[in-house]
């Protein structure tokens, strides 16, 4: 299995990082525009929808685990032309805020045991989604 890791240091409170993985309102704001779906119970569906250059792009879901204000997982399916969602075209993503270094960390894994995964290094705040969510929770 291929785990690819991502960190983030936020200098905001538990409560605010939280919001913004979780409510759809806040997840548009870094995540590209994506509308989020969910109830966030335990075996629940997932969906997130965006709209880019006049195409819609969707990726679903189910929700593994949500430990408040800690941990979220849950599985997604990327859509593509002659792929079947089925348990093997599923990665896993995982959420965790861990406390350290005067701040939050937010440390994002993807678990991929799809056909063809490949490692990635860890891109931390010089990614752009991840640089966006900093500003977005530390309202900068």
């Amino acid at each position: 299995m291929v785990k690819n890791v991502s960190r983030v240091l936020l200098h905001a409170p538990v409560s605010r990082i939280w919001a913004a993985l979780t409510q759809p309102e806040l997840v548009k704001q870094w995540q590209y525009g994506s509308e989020l779906t969910t109830s966030w119970a335990v075996g629940s569906e997932i969906r997130f929808r965006a709209v880019w250059e006049a195409q819609t792009f969707e990726q679903w879901g189910t929700v593994l685990e949500y430990l408040l204000e800690t941990r979220l997982r849950y599985s997604l399916f990327a859509p593509r032309e002659g792929l079947v969602d089925t348990p093997e075209n599923r990665f896993v993503m995982v959420y965790e805020l861990r406390p350290g270094n005067g701040g939050t960390e937010l440390v994002i894994t993807q678990e991929d045991d799809r056909a063809g995964a490949v490692a990635e290094p860890d891109q931390g705040e010089g990614n752009p989604v991840l640089a966006t969510l900093k500003r977005v929770v530390e309202g900068s």
